[in-house]
């Protein structure tokens, strides 16, 4: 059977620790995300939250991917169950939901991604049924797992509430927000300030030591990739569209112009 959103493979690279990088999507057209399925990222971060993409041009980015080996995980723009519900009927491998900051937090996210008894999701499938193909059974035995579940962790706070929020098992990915971080103690964009370090470092550990996926997001160069491969993450979010585009065109040029 063709896979919906590759979900059993992203799923199979977690579980093996295998590293898994990804590629940001603003962009509406789906063609980028068909672009980079190609190229062979392994996962794409659909952006809800910091671009200005509706449901419409989400879907189609989902549905480019299905011809691909990559899977499409989208950012909602917040940890509201009637924010995410239409995202995960889309029938995406995975959802990134941001300002995870506490156990509670966690738990309301989950909820919000599973049917009852487990959460609250409302039912209303579509395409992750194919329309029909997949029988009931089935579908619902693969909603107890799917889609994998990612947390965004962008605030001090979570140094203090991490063991608690490790609890929650049914969280896939613990996905830093680096600069929110730093910004929750005032030093937004200073990602090499001690304080800032220390507690990435100090959470970092805690979650692979607990034998969890640690994930970020964080623009490419081979320092910074290097460091978070050091910490033990195997799920990272490596670049961005509008980002590859500016650096690209920036190198055509200098290199024509001389200058």
């Amino acid at each position: 059977m063709v896979s919906v959103n590759n979900v059993e493979r992203i799923r199979g690279r977690l579980e093996r620790g295998d590293i898994s990088i990804g590629a940001g999507v603003s962009f509406s057209d789906p063609v980028v995300s068909e672009l980079y399925g190609e190229a062979g990222y392994d996962f794409s971060w659909i952006d809800m939250e910091h671009s200005p993409l509706d449901p419409s041009a989400v879907q189609g980015h989902v549905m480019a991917a299905r011809g691909t080996d990559m899977a499409p995980f989208v950012r909602v723009p917040q940890n509201d169950v009637n924010v995410i519900k239409p995202v995960l009927d889309m029938g995406i491998a995975g959802i990134i939901i941001p300002q995870v900051n506490s156990a509670d937090g966690a738990k309301k996210a989950v909820q919000a991604c599973r049917y009852p008894p487990v959460g609250v999701r409302g039912f209303g499938p579509q395409r992750r049924m194919r329309y029909g193909v997949t029988s009931m059974e089935s579908y619902l035995n693969e909603m107890e797992v799917e889609p994998i579940i990612v947390i965004q962790m962008e605030h001090i706070d979570v140094v203090e509430q991490i063991d608690a929020m490790l609890d929650v098992e049914e969280i896939g990915v613990f996905c830093f927000g680096p600069n929110d971080l730093a910004g929750s103690i005032g030093k937004l964009g200073q990602l090499d300030d001690p304080e800032v370090v220390a507690a990435i470092d100090a959470i970092s550990k805690k979650v692979v030591d607990r034998g969890r996926v640690l994930g970020t997001s964080i623009g490419y160069n081979p320092e910074n990739y290097e460091r978070w491969i050091d910490r033990g993450a195997t799920w990272i979010n490596l670049d961005v569209d509008w980002d590859q585009l500016f650096r690209d065109s920036g190198r055509v040029l200098q290199e024509v112009r001389g200058v």
